[in-house]
């Protein structure tokens, strides 16, 4: 008896540890995903060192809970925070003019293409994988790909995608329990509002700029 009430004791220990690490990283992430979303909305460079980080770290997490595709996700944003880096130090040599507008005919043409591949991708997941939540899981990464590479392009519109991305991630990481990963995304969702009327505003003094 006594020998199982140790084992029981070792492994709830063991556990609680377990969780208690990836909670810190969890929270480490998050101060880093913060603080790139914070430098991103002020157009600083530096958002990309924050995102490489924090991504780092996410993709580990997201691994650890079954997320796959958010995993994978995390891999892509990493490559992306190197590209975003380069393309925003072109900014800074003046090579490039800033922050630009999409129509809605070439939004529209996205959205189509990236939801098709989203289908897909959750048809393999659902059949050949064991991930949670497939089709939502897929659907998140995929136009998360898209928004990345408008962000890194400094295309206006990215942040209104970020905010419907962002609601349907929250419901995701609450029902896998990172909760404060869902907490940071609902602070996401009032930030890139912020960000959209911040950029929208640096667009439209940058168009004076040139008109004057």
């Amino acid at each position: 008896m006594t020998d199982f009430w140790s084992a029981l004791l070792s492994t709830l220990t063991g556990a609680f540890s377990q969780a208690n690490a990836l909670t810190a990283w969890e929270a480490l992430a998050v101060v880093l995903a913060a603080a790139y979303l914070v430098l991103a909305m002020k157009g600083s460079i530096w958002c990309w060192f924050a995102a490489f980080t924090s991504t780092a770290i996410y993709t580990a997490l997201f691994w650890k809970v079954s997320l796959l595709m958010e995993s994978v996700l995390n891999i892509y944003y990493m490559a992306m925070a190197i590209y975003g880096f380069q393309q925003w130090s072109k900014d800074r040599q003046g090579n490039h003019s800033g922050v630009i507008s999409w129509s809605l005919v070439r939004h529209l043409q996205m959205i189509l293409i990236t939801a098709l591949i989203s289908i897909s991708i959750g048809f393999v997941m659902t059949n050949y994988t064991q991930a949670s939540y497939p089709y939502l899981d897929a659907a998140t990464t995929c136009y998360a790909v898209m928004t990345t590479y408008l962000v890194a392009k400094k295309v206006l519109e990215n942040w209104l995608y970020w905010v419907v991305i962002d609601l349907f991630s929250i419901y995701l990481y609450l029902q896998k329990g990172l909760m404060l990963t869902s907490l940071l995304f609902i602070v996401y969702v009032g930030m890139a509002i912020g960000g959209y009327f911040l950029w929208r505003s640096s667009m439209r003094n940058e168009n004076l700029t040139v008109i004057s």
